[in-house]
């Protein structure tokens, strides 16, 4: 019997168009580590994932968008629902408010119905119902039978386009429907939609919602000749074969015989229709839909072997793998084979030097996504700057969080700082340094959100606006990134001022209380004050309490201990932390999930805080600590994310703390050692460049680090640094089932600065 599972001998030989044989990884063949990723997970509860068919930080995320609307559908699907209203080209994937869906395509047959209809009056729409057995979900492809009208569908895509193929029964009146109504969250301003030709539709979609000017182009071809289109304004059948308003329908009519194909190709532009049908004959110049699945497959695996383990179970393969699945769906491609993109100024840009993307989750993915990166795709680093220094120059600042060329200004901090200055300090080339200082140093010093407040006072006083402590202590790391790009840059003067900015977070500590706390003057705290209470978007805190923003110090955490009174004070508030109980307030947000007394991993504010111990000497209960996390509140079940997935971060904390590692100071370039799940892993580097992990003696029992060797010699650091991860080698780490003394000398503790 065997009882151990290895993505490096495991395999599935997985048959038909998309899925070739799988084989051991020698002689140039390669393991298929798609077929532990499940996209089902993130699905229920409050993960908001993203299912269907796309391909990594690809534009295009075609897949299925349910009836219901609401929260947990944020991305369109929940594993609660059994209803489909069409297939869309574009879905968030685990962000807390919903948007896109858009350039909706529906198979239906009989009548024609061009709104979606409800429930409780199904035959006033088109809408169908769909069980979970017909449903093939695997990266890069999707499947479907549509029970109502007993239609198969097939789903892939390339970067910017979407592949369909239909199967429709015998038919005189079978049909497709192209809703431009249709989105996720968002109304549509204006759309359009034309027939150019017997087998090519054109059009738009602008819409306003979370991102208020969204534009989205579609080319649409089609392998059957059109036998008919109509066009509609809602329900009203229009004269001719051309639209624009404010809730356009395309319906394409024809007769197919029983088992008949339809294939659809649809290019995405934010441009124009013209470079959506480029794209679509750059991606996908031909018809064959098994070798585009099979692409998709392919590139879904090549990306999955960046990081290649050998796991105790086939429920750590499947949690590991569809976490770094999870955080390659964005950020996404947001511009044309042509280099032409949409910018924030509203204006039409061509520059081939960058790929130009879009949803940038920052407030939550500096503190994990963005870190794993520039481990497994430091090509891509530069890709992420360079936008960001784009939207700079087109908006005057920073991206705070992105989301099709729109600034949606969604949660507090600067959060684009550290993404670009942890790149500089890690000595990635690929983008204007000079221009990268301008940019972080010019955020910071506008006087917007609260800022002018931070350098006037180095606080933000609690009545001028929300979320004032939150948006302080993100500030202060902001601050604190800036220092060290100067310092870097021999620009000692500005070290020497956002050093001291840095410094702020202080002034948001109470002393008496020992919490981070809302400031209405230099001597004056507001009243009345308890720790355990959030009110979302209404008090001084972002989706959570002081219990959890005491810590968010990950900049300097020799200051936070040092506040608290030394290591030990330090370490019996950190302990009360994961025991403390009390009563949140009727208003807290959904988002303070994945409770351990007061820690919230469903929250980013928390994700670091595990790692503390180890600052103080206690390295064992972060040990302790993160193994609990990731047995209890990652699962392979559908509501295995305890919340929102948050575009990558929550599986990016996953992966990271799966192979023992996890970058507490978003700039400094150290990763912290906690408590490895995994037995071996090869992280897969550039130039050929392979960095061996090692666990020895590891089990359920076993998660204590009680030795290190790096490259066959002792290391008694408890953290390694990014350049000697890059650099390739061999980190082996020797498990125990007690605490020892391992990484607790001060010399041996990570540091802020070095």
């Amino acid at each position: 019997m065997i009882n151990k599972f290895t993505a490096t001998v495991l395999f599935v030989a997985f048959t038909g168009f998309a899925f070739g044989q799988a084989s051991h990884h020698k002689k140039n063949k390669t393991t298929d580590l798609t077929q532990y990723v499940d996209p089902y997970i993130g699905t229920g509860f409050h993960g908001h994932v993203f299912v269907g068919a796309n391909v990594p930080f690809g534009a295009v995320q075609l897949g299925p968008t349910n009836l219901s609307k609401g929260w947990d559908w944020c991305s369109g699907y929940h594993i609660s629902d059994s209803t489909i209203v069409g297939f869309q080209h574009t879905h968030l994937s685990g962000t807390g408010i919903g948007d896109l869906g858009d350039i909706s395509f529906m198979p239906t047959t009989g009548p024609i119905k061009t709104i979606k209809g409800t429930l409780a009056d199904p035959g006033n729409g088109y809408f169908s119902l769909f069980s979970r057995k017909d449903e093939i979900v695997k990266p890069g492809y999707y499947s479907v039978k549509l029970k109502r009208y007993h239609i198969g569908v097939k789903l892939t895509a390339t970067k910017r386009a979407g592949f369909h193929q239909y199967t429709f029964p015998q038919s005189d009146q079978s049909h497709i429907v192209i809703d431009l109504e249709e989105g996720v969250a968002d109304i549509p301003t204006e759309t359009f939609i034309k027939l150019v030709n017997k087998t090519t539709i054109e059009g738009y979609r602008f819409s306003r919602g979370w991102a208020h000017d969204q534009r989205i182009y579609f080319t649409a071809v089609l392998s059957k000749p059109i036998a008919h289109f109509a066009v509609y304004d809602t329900t009203a059948l229009q004269q001719g074969i051309m639209l624009k308003g404010q809730k356009v329908k395309g319906v394409i009519s024809f007769a197919t015989k029983n088992g008949e194909k339809v294939l659809i190709k649809v290019g995405l532009s934010p441009v124009s229709s013209a470079n959506a049908l480029l794209n679509i004959n750059s991606e996908i110049p031909g018809w064959d839909f098994n070798k585009v699945a099979a692409d998709a497959h392919n590139t879904w695996n090549k990306e999955l072997q960046k990081i290649e383990i050998k796991a105790d179970s086939l429920s750590q393969l499947k949690k590991f793998y569809t976490a770094l699945y999870h955080t390659m769906i964005a950020p996404s491609v947001f511009n044309d084979v042509n280099g032409e993109y949409w910018g924030t100024d509203k204006k039409v840009h061509n520059d081939h030097s960058f790929a130009n993307l879009t949803t940038f989750s920052l407030w939550d993915t500096y503190r994990a996504a963005n870190p794993l990166y520039t481990i497994i795709q430091p090509e891509r680093v530069n890709d992420i700057v360079n936008t960001m220094l784009a939207i700079y120059k087109q908006q005057g600042r920073l991206p705070v969080w992105h989301l099709m060329a729109n600034e949606t200004n969604t949660m507090v901090g600067n959060s684009a700082v550290p993404v670009i200055v942890d790149a500089y300090l890690k000595g990635f080339k690929g983008f204007d340094a000079t221009l990268a200082y301008e940019a972080v140093k010019n955020t910071q010093m506008q006087d917007m959100r609260g800022l002018k407040y931070v350098k006037a006072l180095g606080y933000i006083p609690a009545d001028s606006t929300v979320e004032s402590v939150a948006m302080g202590l993100e500030y202060s790391i902001n601050d604190w990134c800036i220092a060290q790009m100067a310092l870097k840059m021999g620009n000692n003067a500005d070290y020497d001022y956002f050093s001291k900015r840095g410094q702020n977070y202080r002034n948001y500590f109470d002393k008496q209380t020992g919490f981070m706390r809302g400031k209405l003057s230099a001597t004056e705290w507001r009243t009345p004050f308890s720790p355990f209470v959030s009110r979302h978007m209404k008090d001084d805190f972002t989706e959570g309490n002081a219990w959890q923003y005491t810590w968010l110090v990950p900049q300097d955490v020799e200051g936070l201990i040092a506040l608290q009174g030394g290591d030990q004070p330090f370490i019996q508030k950190l302990d009360s932390l994961f025991i403390a109980k009390g009563d949140l307030g009727s208003e807290a947000s959904p988002d303070i999930s994945g409770l351990i007394g007061q820690y919230a991993h469903g929250n980013e504010p928390s994700h670091h805080i595990a790692y503390l111990y180890t600052y103080a000497g206690q390295p064992w209960k972060t040990a302790e600590k993160v193994r609990y996390i990731m047995d209890n509140f990652y699962t392979t079940k559908p509501d295995g994310v305890i919340g929102n997935e948050d575009v990558g971060q929550m599986s990016a904390w996953y992966v990271l703390s799966s192979v023992g590692i996890y970058e507490v100071n978003p700039a400094n370039g150290t990763f912290v050692f906690g408590s490895p799940a995994i037995n071996r892993a090869t992280i897969r580097l550039p130039k050929g460049k392979q960095f061996h992990i090692v666990v020895k003696n590891n089990s359920t029992r076993h998660i204590y680090i009680g030795a290190i060797s790096l490259n066959g010699k002792p290391y008694t650091h408890d953290f390694i640094r990014y350049s000697d991860l890059m650099n390739g080698g061999a980190l082996t780490i020797y498990m125990t089932d007690k605490p020892g003394n391992f990484g607790t000398l001060p010399a041996d503790r990570p540091h802020s600065v070095f």
